[in-house]
């Protein structure tokens, strides 16, 4: 039996699968973080959650830890030809590591053109056109960008929370982010975030929060909502303008934890159709890590299963 696997390396959380060369999913793990983002020069923190990760899924899978991989594919987040961490070693005849949004977009769609785009606690879009020429858009990084993504969501809300405080005026955001994060007053929750006592991913889970509230109908967060919506819709008419599809139909999936939320998911929907009528909104067919496994079969060069189902 010939297996592969693929591996979604997150900011907030790392999957593995373990797939056979029939399109059956045999076993899956999941571990903590594996981005790289403002990790020191040989870091571990990669190497150590697709490892764990994929041991996981071996146990899932009642396989031996020591079973050898026809390929192992590992998508990362924020992953560049610089990385600095210690590369993950696996028993495998190949194994690649790439930026997570092509394996985003391989699980995502099949056909091409496609553009897929995630929100997570980054953000980014990414596209292929019939000729596999790719393209690009945000994934910048907190920093810089990763707009409408669950990091931005829940930055702003703080801001906004931290603004209405500088004004002595309490604000329901403020308060819940009080309530979340288990801190006494904003300064203090404010200090925890900046020296790195409240990890990036711990912050864009408050996001969950800001979602809810929008629905409930506060206004500042549904502002906060909107805005996000806005902006990853815009990441994708990019992407479309980018390949010189923006006047024929182009698919368009949306993956990450911040589309969990459907209302969420509906706003940005409707934004994206205001932004690019042509963009053709699709559900995903696999989540990363399944896409991550379809790119190791290529990368093995064996056939790549017509479906991958759970076993």
């Amino acid at each position: 039996m010939r297996l592969v696997a693929g591996i979604d390396g997150g900011q907030t959380s790392t999957t593995a699968v373990v797939v056979d060369e029939a399109g059956i999913v045999r076993g899956r793990g999941n571990a903590g973080p594996a981005d790289h983002v403002d990790e020191p020069v040989g870091s571990r923190k990669c190497a150590d959650a697709c490892t764990t990760a994929l041991m996981r899924a071996l146990d899932a899978a009642a396989l031996p830890r020591e079973t050898t991989f026809e390929a192992v594919h590992v998508g990362l987040s924020g992953y560049d030809d610089e990385f600095d961490g210690v590369r993950p070693a696996f028993a495998a005849r190949v194994v690649r590591l790439q930026h997570d949004a092509p394996i985003a977009l391989a699980g995502a769609v099949q056909a091409r053109p496609a553009i897929v785009v995630i929100g997570g606690t980054g953000s980014v879009a990414y596209g292929e056109d019939v000729d596999r020429a790719s393209v690009r858009v945000g994934g910048w990084g907190y920093l810089f960008g990763d707009e409408g993504s669950a990091f931005a969501i829940a930055r702003d809300a703080l801001a906004h929370a931290m603004a209405e405080d500088d004004r002595a005026q309490r604000s329901p955001l403020g308060d819940a982010a009080l309530a979340y994060f288990d801190r006494n007053d904003l300064r203090e929750l404010a200090t925890a975030a900046l020296l790195g006592r409240i990890p990036r991913g711990e912050l864009a889970s408050f996001a969950r929060v800001v979602l809810d509230a929008a629905r409930l109908g506060n206004p500042d967060a549904s502002a906060i909502v909107a805005q996000a919506a806005s902006a990853l819709a815009a990441l994708a008419t990019v992407a479309i303008a980018r390949l010189n599809w923006s006047e024929r139909p182009v698919p368009v999936a949306f993956t990450g934890g911040a589309f969990l939320n459907e209302a969420f998911l509906a706003r940005t929907r409707e934004r994206l159709g205001a932004l690019a009528p042509n963009a053709l909104a699709v559900t995903p067919r696999y989540e990363p890590a399944i896409g991550a496994a379809l790119l190791a079969f290529a990368d093995a060069e064996l056939p790549v299963p017509e479906r991958v189902v759970e076993r």
